[in-house]
């Protein structure tokens, strides 16, 4: 099966009309059923987050950071499954889901702290402020499992399959193509399905795990992949923010209630390079980028609001505030400060651990050797 023969489903073309695919029906109920403040809300998310990620790739050129993994043209992949979530559900990124943590309550500086080099995890994830979201998971993978897991404990501790939607628990864990060729991610999965477990397993193709075409790691849709493990899957037009909403949004219900693990392969498309480290130049071309830019899921989610008759004065309003957010951005990482001496050597391990005392005593003889000892 190719491709262009896997249902992809879709409510909003990409000039912005409403024209829900075939598949796209059993999900409708749930746009419908959508504010126009919910809307709106979903245009705002994802051009707050892109002033954002493009400030945090500029600090990088300039210095203020190690690294940082764009986000650009994975907005409405990102933005509609959080919107969906509850607040009850747990949620585990991997180290590109911006807009998601943003939107769970993460401030985007703890992401800078992490790639600045001056924190061992960005943000404490048990933390109720930041909306049960675990810290960015760097192995590839490897967050498939701990999602799996926690999904299990929520299964055999009955907080999932109760009736009660207002009390039931979910897990979304995201994932790229690249890390859908692990060996974690398939494990992760066949738990899940084995023990029935919450999670929303959300695949984002976006078509390049760093300079390997998804076309090089499977002869066949990646959405199969789930699907081989007896999990109900569904392929999304990952830069539809509406589809990605509405479809999330199902699956979630459908996990939460007890049906067991769900998943989704949003196709989308990673408008940047993979890291600020790496040069996309070097393995693509220039006619696949300029297709992807005329798929931009924020000019999509625009012209869709425009046809619906917003005011001039709301998108204004919108850039006016990510131009802030992106310049406070700016204004605090560049005042952040290295963390004291003893701040290096805590939050390694949950208990006193032999290993960290030696690192620390070796530091302590290190500092010392210098004239006077200065620390």
């Amino acid at each position: 099966m190719t491709s262009t023969d896997t249902p992809l489903v879709r409510v909003l073309e990409p000039d912005g009309r409403f024209a829900p695919s075939a598949d796209a029906e059993r999900f409708l109920p749930l746009i419908d059923a959508l504010t126009d403040a919910e809307l709106e809300q979903f245009y705002r998310d994802m051009v707050v987050i892109r002033a954002i990620d493009t400030q945090a790739t500029n600090l990088q050129r300039q210095g203020q950071l190690a690294l940082w993994p764009p986000s650009r043209g994975q907005e409405a992949a990102q933005v509609g499954s959080a919107r969906a979530a509850r607040a009850q559900d747990t949620i585990f990124p991997s180290y590109r889901e911006h807009a998601v943590t943003r939107i769970r309550g993460v401030d985007p500086v703890d992401i800078i702290k992490l790639m600045r080099g001056v924190s061992h995890g960005g943000w404490d994830p048990t933390d109720p402020k930041n909306g049960n979201t675990r810290i960015y998971t760097l192995v590839l993978g490897s967050q498939t499992l701990h999602a799996a897991g926690y999904g299990m404990a929520l299964a055999f501790d009955g907080r999932s399959g109760t009736g009660d939607p207002e009390r039931d628990e979910a897990v979304v864990v995201y994932y790229g193509d690249g890390a859908s060729s692990q060996g974690d991610v398939h494990e992760a999965m066949v738990f899940a399905a084995s023990y029935d477990a919450p999670v929303l397993f959300f695949l984002q193709n976006n078509h390049w795990a760093i300079s390997v075409p998804v076309e090089t790691q499977s002869r066949v849709p990646l959405v199969q992949r789930s699907a081989g493990y007896g999990i109900p899957s569904v392929r999304v037009d990952g830069n539809d923010v509406l589809a990605s909403y509405a479809v999330s949004r199902a699956l979630l219900e459908e996990a939460r209630a007890g049906g067991g693990p769900r998943a989704i392969e949003a196709v989308t498309y990673r408008m940047g390079a993979h890291t600020t480290s790496d040069d996309p130049t070097k393995y693509r071309r220039a006619e696949e980028e300029q297709h992807w830019g005329g798929l931009d899921p924020i000019q999509r989610m625009r012209a869709f609001l425009l046809g619906r008759g917003a005011a001039e004065s709301f998108f204004a309003e919108v850039e006016a505030e990510a131009a802030d957010a992106a310049e406070d951005l700016r204004a605090r990482t560049v005042t952040l400060q290295p963390p004291s001496r003893e701040r290096v050597f805590q939050n390694i391990y949950s208990e006193p651990h032999p290993l960290v005392d030696e690192q620390r005593a070796w530091f302590d003889d290190y500092e010392a050797s210098f004239e006077g000892g200065a620390r």
